[in-house]
């Protein structure tokens, strides 16, 4: 590290600093430990820099996007995430242009950002302070994997919803994830709250605006994707939602191919050869091709018998070939595998409160109006409940807390609800008499909605009502791969499709 003066960041300009900098950071030593104090900038609202000291830093991850840290603040005593990420000056950082635009209670919240100096000359390094959630829903799935246990299905439930509303805000702006995984929902296992996180994939799409195909992590690629279309929606996020629900309920993913290719592979295996204008609507110019017909594999057999009709349902309204047919992450919300969510006064084993699910503010409740009814608490005390003015992530309770604990029969939904829902609340509050028309012909008609144009193959369970499978765990009675579990003769058929997929797409 060369001992040459450096700006403490952009934030300052190019005044340099009377005291020694090390990578644009003031450090001392403090009772023993090291403070580090850096002049940053809040997530939200006006630029004004403002002096922001941290301790306790360790490294906490790392990848080819750069490393994270965990540290204490030292005004609060909060802890927080700091993502250090190599920033090209010449682009403005797309990740700190979303993030900046985001406030939701299921998106992780950026509380400061600044720049600092690498070890190289001219090297400049982008970090962003986020709000520290201990773990992430691929973790919690890993320890009931480890256990031969599945996750409980209401906790299923309660990760789902809260994923389906952060994509139905982010969907709203026209931001896409385009990286939608267990590892990037972030999970706190006291308050079952969950966050979607790492939006350095993001990209807010524009009409006629090419993109790039080659994004999303493997398992979890729509098949657009993997037909090399440039002119994707952000249904590909719904599809990568459709994924994680079935390797919730699975207990391992649904599509775990070896590369691209294989990876439609093991799509074909469950959904069968797309159609002609199937593939026409995922890239046009893959029509000619052509591929072996490969019938496809009953949803009831994909999954486990005591899996809710419900909950298979919905994984086939995600995961549909033609990105036009999948379902909006807001339709996801209002579809009957959540009723239960929307139902009773219920806590969490640990005796806490649900999360906020139902504290909508005006943006989310204009996204489609006509949902708005059965996306309220059938009891119009429970709305008011869910509207209380308690801390965002004040509800519900562990996910992880031994492993052994569902929600019980008597959890609820509607328990603690977000810090700013008093500014939320005049959005809701319009809505708040139509709730109260529980069971409605009118909500009946819209879960109609919400679950019509299905595919064939889930329309036999798209109607069925939601089991109630307790709160235990269930055993995971085979440990072999969803490949085998789905096809009948995987080992000719599959093959035979490797090959061809192989000679049509290079």
């Amino acid at each position: 590290m060369s001992g040459r003066p450096r700006t403490t960041s952009f934030a300052e300009g190019n005044k340099t600093q009377n005291y020694p900098v090390m990578g644009g950071m003031k450090i001392i030593s403090k009772d023993g430990s090291k403070v580090t104090t850096v002049v940053a900038t809040a997530g939200q609202g006006p630029d004004r820099p403002q002096e922001v000291s941290y301790t306790d830093t360790k490294v906490i991850g790392n990848g080819s996007f750069g490393v994270v840290f965990q540290a204490t603040l030292c005004d609060t005593g909060e802890l927080v995430a700091i993502k250090k990420v190599l920033q090209d000056k010449r682009f403005k950082n797309r990740e700190l242009q979303i993030m900046r635009r985001l406030e939701h209670c299921n998106i992780v919240k950026l509380k400061y950002f600044f720049y600092s100096s690498g070890d190289k000359k001219d090297e400049v390094y982008l970090n962003l302070v986020l709000e520290y959630i201990p773990e992430t829903v691929y973790k919690v799935a890993r320890y009931y994997a480890k256990n031969k246990q599945t996750i409980p299905i209401n906790f299923i439930r309660l990760y789902m919803y809260q994923l389906f509303r952060s994509l139905a805000y982010i969907h709203s702006l026209g931001i896409c994830h385009r990286d939608i995984k267990p590892q990037n929902l972030l999970l706190d296992p006291e308050t079952a709250v969950l966050k979607l996180c790492d939006f350095g994939s993001a990209k807010q799409l524009l009409h006629g605006e090419p993109n790039v195909s080659y994004i999303c992590s493997r398992y979890y690629r729509a098949p657009e994707l993997i037909f090399g279309a440039i002119n994707y929606t952000t249904k590909i996020d719904v599809w990568s939602a459709g994924c994680v629900l079935a390797e919730l309920l699975l207990g391992q993913p649904i599509f775990p191919g070896d590369s691209g290719v294989d990876q439609l592979v093991e799509i074909i295996k469950v959904l069968g050869t797309p159609t002609r204008e199937q593939i026409k609507e995922m890239n046009p110019n893959y029509t000619e091709f052509k591929f072996p017909q490969i019938k496809s594999h009953p949803w009831q057999k994909v999954f486990r018998a005591r899996t809710p009709p419900d909950a298979i349902a919905l994984v086939s309204r995600l995961l549909e070939y033609t990105p036009g047919t999948r379902i909006t992450p807001i339709q996801a919300c209002a579809h009957p595998f959540f009723n239960e969510l929307r139902e009773g006064n219920k806590t969490l084993p640990n005796g806490r409160e649900f999360p906020p699910l139902f504290n909508f503010t005006e943006q989310e409740l204009a996204i489609q109006p006509s949902l708005n009814l059965i996306l309220r608490p059938r009891n119009p005390n429970d709305a008011k409940a869910g509207q209380s003015s308690s801390s965002t992530d004040s509800g519900a309770a562990g996910s992880n807390s031994g492993g052994n604990g569902a929600i019980g029969a008597n959890s609820s939904t509607s328990g603690g609800s977000s810090s700013n829902n008093n500014n939320n609340n005049g959005g809701g509050s319009s809505n708040s008499g139509a709730s109260a028309s529980d069971g409605s012909a009118t909500q009946q008609q819209q879960q109609g909605q919400v679950q019509g144009g299905s595919s064939s193959q889930g329309a036999g369970v798209a109607g069925a009502q939601s089991l109630q499978l307790g709160g235990g765990a269930e055993d995971i009675t085979s440990s072999q791969s969803v490949s085998a579990v789905v096809v009948d003769s995987s080992s000719s058929q599959g093959g035979a499709l490797a090959s061809a997929a192989t000679s049509t797409m290079g």
